[in-house]
């Protein structure tokens, strides 16, 4: 017991005991501040991964467009609702279902 109190009363104990808790709770890149980066930069991986693969996916589709006019032609009609001169576009949209 006595041994302990002496180690307590260590100035460099106290030093290292305040360096540690100023550290973890008060400094500018405390345990809170590091926990929040760490979600953050998962959040990000998240996101880069999700257009990283949306570019590739954009990037084939850009590649069959480019070299097929039968898909350019379906994509444009589709996307766009382009049309030739003889021919005329019927638009149908499904109405959601309502439960009643």
């Amino acid at each position: 017991m006595n041994r302990l109190i002496n180690i307590i009363k260590n100035k460099y104990f106290i030093a290292a005991l305040a360096f540690v808790v100023w550290m973890l709770f008060f400094d500018r890149n405390d345990l809170s501040t590091q926990f929040e980066y760490r979600s953050q930069l998962k959040a990000l991986n998240t996101e880069k991964d999700f257009y990283t693969k949306e570019t590739e996916r954009v990037k084939k589709d850009l590649e069959e467009l480019s070299s097929d006019p039968n898909k350019l032609q379906k994509f444009a009609r589709e996307k766009y609702l382009m049309k030739k001169d003889n021919e005329d576009v019927f638009v149908i949209v499904k109405q959601p279902k309502t439960e009643e």
